[in-house]
Parts: structure tokens; sequence; C-alpha cells
């Protein structure tokens, strides 16, 4: 009968694996499927669940920074994430120390900055976004 609940158990964390899609239960289903195995040979109960959390948290340190790294590379930049390493035409003169301008990136206007702080970057440049800050680009030539 105990083999039983252990397959319950794989099942349902299975299935819960399946609607989440979160990478959350897989391991624990892994521990219980060998928790299921030993149960099969015979195993106590004490053994079988000794091996359920073991098995679990070997999954879960070890195989689960890596499922995370090859599954989640896929994720789509959305909003400002998106315009990080693009390209922008400035469209006044960037001057830090003066606190001025502006660029252009994907037909939006910008306030920008220079990543250096003693760089001045001319109307016309065609600069990369480094990164954004607030509601202003920074941009390096």
């Amino acid at each position: 009968m105990e083999s039983f609940y252990w397959l319950i158990a794989v099942a349902v964390l299975l299935i819960i694996e399946i609607t989440t899609l979160g990478l959350t239960t897989i391991w624990f289903a892994g521990g219980a499927l060998i928790a299921f195995l030993a149960s099969i040979l015979g195993a106590s109960y004490l053994i079988q669940f000794l091996l359920f959390v073991v098995v679990s948290v070997i999954l879960l340190c070890f195989t689960r920074p890596i499922a995370i790294r090859y599954f989640n590379n896929h994720r789509a930049r959305t909003n400002y994430e998106s315009i990080i390493g693009q390209k922008a035409k400035v469209t006044s003169t960037i001057d830090n120390f003066n606190q001025t301008g502006s660029a252009n990136v994907n037909g939006q206007e910008w306030t920008a900055r220079a990543e250096r702080e003693d760089e001045i970057i001319q109307e016309g440049t065609m600069v990369k976004v480094v990164a954004i800050k607030g509601v202003k680009l920074i941009v390096a030539k």
C-alpha cells in the first residue's frame, strides 16, 4: 500500500508541475519516484522517506540551476529592457555637465546622458544604449 501512496505523490507532483511550469515540484516528483522504487524493493518506510528527502534536495540543489539556465534563456525582454543594447541617434548634443542631450530610439525621443561623465557626444552621432536610469538613456559611442 505504501507503494501506491508514493505513486499518487508522483502523479500529483507531476500534474502540479505541468500546470504551473515553474520548475518547482518536478524535483520532489523525482524523490517520490525513488521512494516508490524503494518501497517496491521492500525498504522500510523510514528508508523510503529518507530517500525521498535526500533525492529531492539533491535534485533541487544541483539540477535546478542548470535547468533554469537552459529553459528560461528565451525569455522575451519587454518594455525598457528591449531598448538596452540597441543603437540610437543623438538628436541634441549630450553633455552631462550641462545636463543636456537627447537621443532617438525606435522612433521615440529620450533624454540621454553619456556613460562617461567627461564625454560630450555631438548631435547626429550613432550611439549604443548601455543602460536606462529613471527616464534617461545612458549611451556610449
